[in-house]
């Protein structure tokens, strides 16, 4: 698995591939099709939950976002991505980026998160959220998880959520003053766009 455009092009993502369930490449360049033309990776705050590999924050990267959180639980998981940051720092084009890896669940992530929203520059709102849980967890859960970020200060008024769930699932419900801007579907896939309304 590699990064398939941008800065990084060709930067080889580290994938342990019993624990993931990385995005197809046909998913993933739709995705980031969708984001640039709306104007959204530009020095960029990116936050990835249930990162996995890692991939869509670093794809976000090399398209122009200057910050990345992932948060992920499987600890063999988060070790890779980790990995990749280290080599995707060492890449001179890397000058102004910040990568932080976070090993925990990402529904834990809101509690710990909210209390220092306005502490400092790496705290602040993100614009682009990217959630790609396991397709066992229900769309209820997603839908919770997806509340607490936007109560929480944890998405920027004017940022978007990207969430991947399975073509079979319920769809998301978005929280109140936010919309699904867009819903595609990609074989067994389907990916939300969710906007706020104003």
């Amino acid at each position: 698995m590699r990064i398939i455009s941008g800065r990084f092009k060709g930067q080889q993502i580290a994938s342990p591939q019993s624990v993931t369930r990385p995005t197809t490449d046909r998913a993933k360049e739709a995705i980031f099709s969708h984001l640039e033309s709306h104007g959204f990776l530009a020095e960029a705050r990116v936050l990835d939950l249930y990162a996995g590999t890692g991939a869509l924050g670093f794809e976000a990267l090399s398209r122009g976002a200057k910050l990345l959180i992932a948060v992920e639980a499987n600890a063999a998981a988060a070790g890779l991505i980790g990995k990749t940051a280290q080599e995707i720092l060492k890449n001179p084009a890397s000058d102004g980026v910040s990568i932080r890896v976070m090993r925990g669940k990402a529904e834990k992530f809101a509690e710990k998160f909210a209390p220092k929203a306005r502490e400092s520059a790496e705290n602040r709102a993100f614009d682009v959220v990217f959630i790609d849980p396991p397709y066992a967890v229900s769309t209820q859960d997603c839908n919770n998880l997806i509340e607490k970020l936007i109560s929480a200060g944890i998405v920027a008024q004017n940022g978007t959520v990207m969430i991947e769930r399975s073509s079979r699932s319920d769809d998301i419900s978005p929280p109140l003053g936010w919309q699904i801007s867009q819903r595609k579907t990609y074989g067994e896939t389907v990916v939300f766009y969710l906007e706020n309304q104003e």
